[in-house]
């Protein structure tokens, strides 16, 4: 086990915390000693010994009346810096104990009062006291210069008051810090800690594979986005698969359809060849008759096999998408122009709608021919001789809307959910050689979808079966 002081890569976050606190509180303390040490051994010691020769020094001007400058407590103020004046009945300095430091000999009433008021910015400090003696004066003006006064009233008045001496106060007051610290750094870990736990035990269950856990933070902005950040992967990852899931229950659908779909019509060309190769047919319009059957099983066999290559094509990621902005309208005639021959045929009644002005869209050509080719074929496939086909372009604010609608025998509604899975035929026709391979639709959907498209199937009164494309313009 490591020691939790050699490395953080090991350490719980807890007692990193609280190592990183102690930490700072030592450096604090250092720092507060230092400072301590410094102001109490270098500039107090330099102030007392320059600046306040006596610290019991008086500052009251009548301490002053029995000594006038003869005794102790005069020698002390002189020593100090300071001086006495004594003034007459009209302000005037008639004798001055001491050095005077200003060049005043008589004061006014509004001068006095002034300095008697002691304000911090002025040079000296005064206090005044009457004299009640025959030698002329009336008054006795103490005179000291101002930082003398403050500083020795601010230090020696606030050490006065302690009880103890600074060293204890620095260090009970250092301990309640740490203590503090200690306490805060805990709670502080517990709080991240308890997040980082729903977090661990989140990750932990999706290693499992348990994709649809999602967890619920009460906790600081930052873990609320880590939180939404997990949901929202867990959710990717769900999603993605299930997608997958599905995507191979459809793959394995699809093999086994595909095998179906190639058995049937195989297994009858079989059959067919196997009793013309035997000859077990004499009659020459029996074996025309077997031979048209062969070529129209392997017909379908083909369209089957090119069907999957198409859809395979398009879920390759080599696929080449060429998506242009073309005139619709246009291209719209000509692929249907392509098709009247059979819709002719067939005794279909065409309506085609497409306005008179030009109609611009993006989309790919080909692909946009394939689905419109497609929708058309299934509608001549499906219904009746007589039925009449609807293809309309109606151009919208953000898509052109292009609808191939007909009045013929429409879908059944329980096949509405799955018309554009693979192998899903209207009709259900799977053995039948007229039934298409069940690839159209969904490769038509596929197509759309590529070019940023939507394909639907709807009904409408007179049109049970109403296919609509949306491409963007």
């Amino acid at each position: 086990m490591k020691h939790p002081w050699k490395s953080r890569d090991s350490r719980p976050l807890q007692t990193s915390l609280t190592i990183d606190f102690l930490l700072f509180n030592c450096m604090l303390l250092m720092l507060v000693l230092a400072v301590y040490l410094f102001v109490q051994k270098d500039i107090t010691q330099v102030i007392r010994e320059k600046m306040i020769p006596d610290p019991d020094m008086s500052v009251e001007a009548h301490t002053y009346l029995g000594e006038l400058g003869e005794g102790p407590e005069s020698e002390r103020l002189l020593k100090s810096g300071g001086w006495l004046e004594l003034l007459d009945s009209g302000k005037r300095v008639i004798q001055v104990i001491g050095e005077k430091q200003d060049d005043i000999q008589m004061y006014d009433e509004e001068t006095l009062y002034q300095g008697l008021e002691n304000r911090s910015n002025q040079p000296f400090y005064y206090s005044i006291t009457s004299v009640q003696n025959d030698s002329g004066a009336e008054w006795l003006l103490l005179k000291l210069p101002r930082d003398v006064v403050k500083v020795s009233i601010n230090n020696e008045l606030l050490m006065s008051y302690l009880n103890h001496s600074v060293f204890f106060y620095v260090f009970v007051v250092s301990g309640l810090i740490l203590l503090l610290i200690f306490v805060y750094s805990y709670w502080v870990s517990r709080r991240i800690k308890k997040p980082l736990r729903v977090l661990n035990l989140g990750l932990n269950r999706m290693m499992e594979g348990h994709y649809n856990t999602r967890i619920a933070l009460y906790a600081e902005t930052e873990f609320l986005r880590i939180g939404n950040s997990f949901n929202y992967m867990a959710n990717v990852i769900e999603k993605t698969t299930e997608e997958k899931r599905q995507a191979e229950k459809s793959k394995q659908r699809l093999m086994v359809d595909l095998s179906h779909d190639l058995k049937t019509p195989i297994t009858s060309i079989q059959g067919y060849a196997q009793a013309l190769i035997e000859g077990r047919v004499t009659d020459p319009e029996r074996q025309a008759k077997y031979l048209n059957y062969i070529y129209t099983k392997s017909v379908q066999v083909t369209k089957l096999i090119q069907h999957m290559l198409d859809l395979l094509k398009l879920d390759s990621p080599d696929f080449i998408l060429r998506i242009q902005r073309l005139e619709l309208g246009d291209h719209l005639r000509e692929i249907i122009a392509d098709t009247y021959g059979e819709i002719e045929q067939k005794d279909f009644e065409l309506h085609l709608q497409v306005p008179e002005e030009e109609v611009y869209a993006h989309y790919d050509p080909e692909l946009f021919a394939s689905v419109i080719n497609n929708l058309i074929g299934n509608a001549l496939a499906y219904n009746p001789e007589g039925t009449r086909i609807r293809v309309s372009v109606i151009p919208e604010e953000t898509d052109i809307r292009v609808e191939i609608a007909d009045n013929g025998i429409g879908i059944p509604k329980e096949l509405w959910s799955t018309i554009f899975d693979p192998f899903v035929r209207g009709d259900e026709a799977r053995t039948t050689a007229s039934g298409g391979t069940g690839l159209g639709l969904s490769i038509a959907k596929k197509n759309v979808e590529k070019m940023e498209g939507t394909l639907l199937l709807e009904s409408r009164e007179g049109e049970p079966t109403v296919f609509v494309i949306r491409i963007p313009k």
